[in-house]
């Protein structure tokens, strides 16, 4: 049988290249547009949060958002519960280009799944979701017993 994490983390590196391929020719690199379809799902977070989502340093992140802000695509605003930290929207500019990122995913999904039939994908993701919840089950685990 093969190894079974290895093809996880092999189809994940694949499907990143795939991806930051695409985004590029939106005029942006992966991670921005990681952070541009984030947003658009759960906007008004503080710049922590995203980091944290996106597995980078707060200093990697804020260096992003600057470059989002300066092309009109993401705005900082000030976080009402604690002055210090600032919360990410997205602009009205940034509709358009979520929409272009998402179409050009949508297109990459389809691709990868080719050959599989409805019910393939249904049991796909089913299994997906139960790796995600077993891994993320073990580091809340993890840390609690770390804390």
């Amino acid at each position: 049988m093969a190894n079974i994490g290895y093809l996880m983390a092999d189809n994940s590196r694949q499907l990143r290249r795939a991806f930051d391929q695409r985004v590029r020719a939106l005029g942006v690199t992966g991670p921005q547009a990681r952070l541009l379809l984030m947003l658009d799902r759960e906007g008004g977070q503080n710049q922590g949060f995203y980091a944290d989502r996106l597995d980078v340093e707060a200093i990697t992140l804020c260096r992003m958002v600057d470059r989002l802000e300066e092309a009109g695509l993401v705005e900082r605003r000030r976080d009402p519960a604690d002055r210090r930290a600032w919360n990410l929207h997205l602009t009205p500019k940034a509709d358009a280009q979520v929409s272009r990122l998402a179409g050009h995913i949508g297109e990459m999904v389809e691709e990868a799944l080719t050959g599989m039939d409805d019910a393939d994908r249904a049991e796909f993701t089913r299994m997906l979701t139960l790796i995600g919840s077993n891994l993320s089950a073990r580091r809340d685990f993890k840390d609690a017993a770390n804390g």
